[in-house]
């Protein structure tokens, strides 16, 4: 048994009370079917805005009846105080997870940005902290590095912001710090690497890479490169992300608190590369596609060159230990994307799911590349 397994057997055996922000989400109810599957007690609290009820019945038929008793749902805006009081009360734990992704969108949009991410997340840290909760974990980026050029990115060497959804998780940072040292609420701040996983939309404007591309090849249409094709990332199975998450709710060590950690798998994969993977895998589905090739289009405004997480402090600190790498993790992602995408039809295959995926107000984007 190792470290991690022996973490959630620890938390089978002593249940707390977790809120989960974004829980409706890709990440959320990943974190959400988690702890579950561990026996704690849920609160979540979601507005639907880049959630969606099927993520919740998903987990729900897979956890069954019993476990799924202990998951209480608050469908409000975090922007709302009163939600967040109420979310907040008999909670030990908060994974906030909630935000309005996307560098584009937050280009475009830069005020609506502004008031979810930075607005938002005053809002549940003054809650979370006024309610006696213990420890507030949430989610960072990686956009935070901004222009600064070396790599790996090392967690004190950023640069200078290089979008409005950049600055948003920036503020997160130094507010989560300051509520630490006036408030003395425990913060751990996790910068997520471009996640990917099962429950991500690949549908809209904002749709990050990895859903978006696998639904393009699936329905036959073009694949859009922005760029050369060379920019990086290093791209991170959402497993990866539940453990460090639980891994930072639950470290007692009181100097692995009130810090930032990367959370990435440590690797290094262009958007060509990428491509090709995904090509590859997807070929048995749609034979056709074993001649195809990307479309590049002009490189986006905000956009990181590359990135690469240097994870050390995360594997010291928290004992993160990534179990998947990027080709780990598209095979094991990649038959939840066939069973839920609206375009595979290979012989006579099909499947839909309820609700649509294209409204531009219902998109994930969180940290997409």
């Amino acid at each position: 048994m190792n470290s991690y397994q022996r973490l959630k057997q620890d938390l089978v055996k002593s249940p707390r009370t977790w809120l989960v922000t974004g829980v409706a989400g890709f990440i959320g109810s990943n974190l959400l079917l988690e702890l579950l599957r561990c026996g704690q007690r849920v609160v979540g609290i979601d507005n639907l805005s880049t959630g969606h009820r099927r993520n919740l019945e998903e987990v729900r038929d897979v956890v069954g009846s019993v476990l799924w008793a202990n998951f209480n749902w608050h469908e409000a805006d975090i922007t709302e105080v009163k939600s967040c009081r109420k979310a907040c009360i008999g909670v030990d734990i908060v994974l906030h997870q909630a935000a309005l992704g996307s560098v584009p969108r937050s280009i475009v949009h830069p005020e609506i940005t502004h008031h979810n991410n930075v607005t938002g997340f005053v809002a549940i840290l003054v809650e979370a902290k006024d309610a006696g909760v213990k420890r507030f974990v949430y989610a960072s980026s990686s956009s935070v590095y901004g222009d600064h050029p070396a790599l790996p990115k090392i967690e004190d060497q950023v640069g200078n912001c290089l979008s409005p959804y950049a600055a948003s998780k920036k503020v997160n940072e130094l507010y989560a710090a300051v509520f630490s040292k006036c408030y003395g609420i425990e913060c751990i701040g996790l910068r997520y690497f471009n996640v990917f996983g099962p429950r991500q939309d690949p549908q809209g404007p904002y749709a990050a890479v990895i859903p978006r591309w696998i639904e393009a090849m699936l329905s036959g249409k073009e694949v859009v490169i922005h760029g050369d094709g060379e920019t990086s990332r290093d791209f991170c199975y959402v497993e990866n992300v539940v453990q460090a998450n639980l891994r930072a709710a639950t470290i007692s060590n009181p100097e692995a608190l009130n810090t930032i950690y990367n959370v990435a798998a440590g690797g290094r994969t262009s958007l060509n590369e990428l491509y090709v993977m995904l090509r590859n895998h997807l070929i048995k589905e749609r034979p056709d596609l074993t001649d195809s090739a990307p479309v590049y289009a002009d490189f986006r405004p905000g956009d990181i060159r590359h990135s690469n997480a240097d994870i050390g402090k995360a594997r010291g600190a928290l004992n993160y230990q990534p179990t998947h790498q990027i080709a780990a993790g598209l095979v094991e992602g990649l038959e939840w994307y066939l069973e839920n995408s609206v375009s595979v039809r290979t012989g006579g295959r099909q499947k839909t799911r309820e609700g649509s995926w294209g409204e531009e107000n219902r998109t994930y984007g969180l940290l997409s590349y």
